[in-house]
């Protein structure tokens, strides 16, 4: 697991605890917010992941 994916998971986890909170409190903002913040650790966790394999292409020609 390199950087990216392991603050895209910290992000997820973050979001996740957002709209949870925004679900107790029935505060819609933070709910949306939560939602954004899902998304954008997932789009990190993937681009980890694609960054990883890209760097192992790159060392195997090498």
């Amino acid at each position: 697991m390199n950087k990216d994916q392991a603050k895209g998971k910290l992000d997820r986890a973050k979001g996740t605890a957002k709209k949870a909170w925004g679900n107790v409190t029935d505060d819609d903002a933070k709910k949306a917010d939560g939602s954004k913040d899902k998304l954008h650790g997932a789009i990190q966790e993937k681009y980890g992941d694609a960054k990883a394999a890209i760097n192992k292409n790159v060392d195997k020609v090498r």
